[in-house]
């Protein structure tokens, strides 16, 4: 052993979600095995980890930038493994998914090198150095704010700064509840975000309906940091529906872009929007149960009809749209809804406004960067109904999707919102 004690660093130790790390360790005897192994206490008391083995070179260091893990939760080069790469410790229980509810306070990761290659028991060893981590989704200076209009309950972040501001509409699926972490890392990067709540496991709402989303489009036009003309919309699987029908049907909300993630075009219900347990309902017989008692949704859209009645008219979108979708997403048919969409859009000589970008071996949930993979989790239908839905991909395809569909998302907003066609440059963060 060298007489110099290992020293592990970690930079930067204090930096956004999205933003990349680098780990090294030093003063290691050469050619030493030891393990990378990151731990993560999650707000619920549920704990997730990953680890990474490794060799050290001549001179007794290792990179987690520049060299390869040979085994463990990930392999090859993979600066950030140890944190796309997560998951529960043995012994949780089944269908956990790990997400941020408090955005005020930081994701703490302890970073670990432990002796030789190590695949269990990490607890009981003696660790050779340890470093905390913070990953903020909030960067210094952004506001979050409560919405308390009675029609729309969601919250509000600000980037620091006089504006104006281009603004983004954040909704997210039928699963429910309030999800800041997404709209925080937005404002991060210099958007007004509002994140909207519009169905809740707790009380189903059966009067969801476009006025509710067009008043919240509204309270973020008028407000008085936020470019009027420059309000998006983004929607990650019925969220993408709920941003398509505010395209083709709204005369209120006209967003200058919309980014859909997972999505699709084609109707679920017989009426316009409906909560999560309407929609299990009429469509029992169209699910289906794998071999691990897990439920697959995507078969209930499928076939895609022709017939326009059962589909959103796409046809009458006006506006840039990214359509972002995983090739094996188990919950939707979001990359044939996207093949449909464009035939439709190509007949109505309007295809040059939507981009698609698909990702093979990628699942339904596609998060922010570095955010473990989740092939399947308890899902809520109501407070006392659940199941276990296979969202679908493989872990390192998963997190290479997230991480470049994250940076096309930036751009594309960028682009469309900051200097889009006809408008001069907002100030910028």
């Amino acid at each position: 052993m060298s007489r110099t004690c290992p020293l592990l660093t970690v930079q930067p130790s204090r930096g956004l979600v999205d933003e990349k790390f680098v780990i090294t360790v030093k003063h290691l005897p050469p050619k030493q095995e030891v393990t990378l192994y990151s731990l993560h206490e999650c707000e619920n008391g549920n704990f997730w980890e990953a680890f990474g083995h490794y060799v050290s070179d001549p001179q007794g260091a290792v990179s987690g930038t520049d060299d390869a893990s040979v085994g463990g939760t990930y392999e090859g080069i993979e600066p950030m493994g140890l944190l796309w790469s997560m998951r529960p410790v043995p012994g949780s229980k089944p269908g956990l998914r790990l997400r941020k509810k408090n955005v005020q306070t930081p994701v703490v990761v302890q970073i670990f090198v432990y002796m030789g290659h190590l695949n269990q028991g990490f607890r009981e060893q003696v660790a050779l150095a340890c470093s905390p981590v913070e990953r903020w989704y909030m960067a210094p200076g952004v506001q979050r704010v409560d919405v308390t209009d009675p029609l729309v309950r969601g919250t509000l972040f600000l980037p620091p700064g006089p504006g104006p501001f281009p603004a983004i509409l954040d909704m997210w699926g039928i699963g429910g509840g309030l999800v800041e972490y997404r709209s925080a890392l937005l404002a991060s990067h210099g958007f007004v975000s509002m994140t909207l709540e519009y169905h809740s496991v707790k009380k189903v709402k059966a009067d969801i309906h476009l006025l509710h989303f067009e008043k919240a489009f509204r309270i973020l036009q008028e407000h008085p940091l936020v470019a009027s003309e420059c309000v998006a919309l983004l929607g990650l699987s019925y969220g993408c529906y709920i941003s398509l029908y505010m395209a083709v049907h709204s005369e209120v909300a006209k967003p200058r872009c919309c980014v859909c993630i997972n999505g699709s075009h084609v109707k679920s219900t017989k009426t316009a929007f409906a909560p999560a347990l309407e929609f299990f309902k009429q469509n029992m017989s169209k699910m289906h149960i794998d071999k691990e008692n897990c439920v697959i949704w995507k078969d209930i859209l499928l076939p895609i009809s022709s017939d326009l009645d059962t589909k959103l008219d796409v046809r009458k979108i006006k506006c840039p749209l990214l359509f972002v979708n995983g090739l094996d997403d188990q919950s939707l048919p979001a990359a044939e809804s996207a093949e449909d969409m464009h035939m439709m859009m190509e007949k109505a000589g309007n295809s040059h406004l939507l981009t698609v970008l698909s990702y093979p071996k990628t699942g339904h949930l596609i998060e922010p960067p570095y955010s473990p993979h989740c092939h399947a989790s308890i899902f809520f239908l109501d407070s006392s109904l659940y199941m276990m839905m296979l969202w679908g991909g493989q872990s390192k395809p998963h997190a290479d999707a997230q991480e470049q569909s994250w940076r096309k998302i930036l751009e594309f907003l960028q682009q469309h919102l900051y200097y889009g066609k006809d408008s001069a440059p907002l100030s910028r963060l």
